[in-house]
């Protein structure tokens, strides 16, 4: 029989992990690999902590194996739970007999599992943990801010890893997350669009040429390309990336644009470009036929463009990134208004990242489709490891715009990104827009583009008394606006 558990505190046992990390003891090496820095904590239902880093017991052990087989073998640990700074290895990702981590993690019985960061090598991230969640373990990320921290004390490794993409070492795990891994039978090297594959040799800055062996290789070990026969082949994700005429082969693929003039003309754009074009594509054709906008919160009329640009190009990248491919019925699209930009992604968030932690801006790095990732990432269209939310909501803050708003309207996740300060209040509909008075309006344009405060940083950011504040806020609320957080002096009005 279990013991009931203790309560836990998630965020202690994340910074235990990352302080054990910090104890991790190198192999003795002349290759000058640098071994990841990971830590390990098992939380026992009882509340007994043990803990483990990488190297403790011998070289070249990983922290999992030490704290699960060295020192917890044969122990009951049903109902603990395991905090780890890197994604443990996927099953079929270390020479048989070896097991991998996730495997031993799941034959312990553990059924709950917070990751640090996913692995950086894009042919096996994300792999340990989808065989985790398949295995019906709980599987969480660590708070983004300790996310950083773990990278930051990782650089050198992670440097190594991502560099090491460009090299055939060894034939990848066995694990797949999409079938999109494998060989697209109806396609070949061929197919591959030069100008796609030279757009990402420019932006990447590689320095073997479009169709050299050295560069063939990189495309191999990212996952891009398959040896079958001695032959190279595309795989999915491969084709997505550079192939010509992608909607005759994956008629998911692609992007599609539309416009809303105010006149009520609307104008729409296929983009079947590779994937890697289609960014730039987008941003040439809105360059072209939208125009200027002025900005009517500044007492001398200035002229600005008329979409946040640099916005754009990140939220269709990475919306082209994180899509969830297997939903062949629908693709990206994106849909310009006078007052938004919305950029559809079909698919919800990848587990474990909830739309919540999206809305609040607050979701971990973690990638659905690591192969793409790591494209747009050495081309500098995506974050290293993360969904945009920093730049996005930075750049919004930068340039006095609403923060951009995450919703889900089934089967498509949606970003909203807002073309001026009176966007978000425009945006409301017809009717919430009656519901508010003049000064509401100001206050709503201002906490739209903050997402969330307390009733005094309201009252003195639009001027008004504490108890207006307060009734406005009130209203807001009843209107589903915004809900309420925390109590006492830590309350806040949030956003939804």
């Amino acid at each position: 029989m279990v013991a009931a558990r203790t309560k836990f505190n998630s965020r202690n046992l994340m910074e235990l992990a990352i302080k054990v990390m910090r104890q991790s003891v190198p192999e003795p090496r002349t290759d000058g690999k640098v071994d990841p820095k990971v830590g390990a904590v098992l939380y026992k239902p009882d509340g007994a902590i043990e803990t483990a880093c990488r190297g403790e017991l011998r070289h070249g052990d990983h922290a999992e194996f030490t704290l699960l087989e060295r020192k917890n073998r044969g122990n009951n640990l049903d109902g603990s739970i395991l905090f780890a700074t890197l994604e443990p290895c996927a099953k079929g990702a270390r020479k048989h007999p070896k097991l991998s981590c996730a495997e031993r993690i799941f034959l312990a019985r553990i059924k709950e599992v917070w990751v640090g960061i996913q692995d950086p090598d894009p042919t096996v991230a994300r792999k340990g943990i989808g065989y985790l969640i398949r295995q019906g373990v709980a599987v969480h990320m660590f708070d983004r801010d300790l996310q950083e921290v773990i990278e930051k004390e990782n650089k050198e490794f992670i440097e190594q890893a991502t560099e090491r993409a460009a090299e055939i070492e060894e034939e990848p795990g066995k694990v797949a997350l999409s079938p999109l891994e494998n060989r697209l039978q109806t396609a070949e090297l061929g197919d591959f669009s030069d100008a796609a594959l030279e757009t990402y040799r420019q932006r990447a800055k590689i320095a073997d040429a479009v169709g050299s062996d050295a560069f063939n290789r990189r495309l191999l070990r990212q996952g891009l390309l398959k040896e079958e026969g001695g032959v190279l082949v595309p795989t999915g994700f491969g084709f997505l990336l550079f192939g010509r005429e992608l909607r005759t082969v994956m008629h998911q693929a692609g992007l599609l644009g539309l416009i809303h003039y105010p006149s009520g003309q609307p104008e729409r754009r296929e983009f079947d470009e590779p994937a890697v074009m289609i960014p730039d594509q987008v941003e040439k054709w809105l360059k072209d036929k939208l125009p200027n906008v002025f900005d009517r919160d500044q007492a001398h009329r200035q002229e600005r463009p008329a979409l946040p640009f640099e916005m754009v190009r990140e939220a269709v990248a990475n919306a082209l990134i994180h899509r969830d491919y297997s939903i062949d019925g629908a693709k990206c699209q994106i849909v310009v208004t006078e007052d938004t930009i919305s950029v559809q992604s079909p698919g919800e968030p990848p587990s474990p990242i909830t739309l919540k932690q999206l809305q609040d801006f607050s979701a971990p790095m973690l990638s659905r489709n690591p192969e793409l990732h790591f494209v747009f990432a050495r081309m500098g269209m995506a974050e290293e490891q993360g969904l945009g939310l920093a730049s996005l909501r930075d750049r919004a803050k930068e340039l006095g715009l609403p923060r951009p708003r995450y919703t889900w309207d089934k089967p498509y996740l949606v970003l909203t990104l807002y073309r001026s300060a009176e966007g978000a209040t425009k945006a409301l509909g017809e009717d919430t827009l009656k519901a508010l008075s003049k000064s509401e309006r100001k206050g709503w344009q201002w906490l739209a583009a903050c997402g969330k405060a307390k009733s005094g940083e309201y009252a003195e950011a639009i001027g008004v008394e504490a108890r207006t504040a307060r009734r406005h806020l009130g209203h807001f609320e009843e209107l589903g606006l915004v809900r309420k957080t925390g109590s006492g002096p830590s309350q806040q009005y949030e956003v939804t």
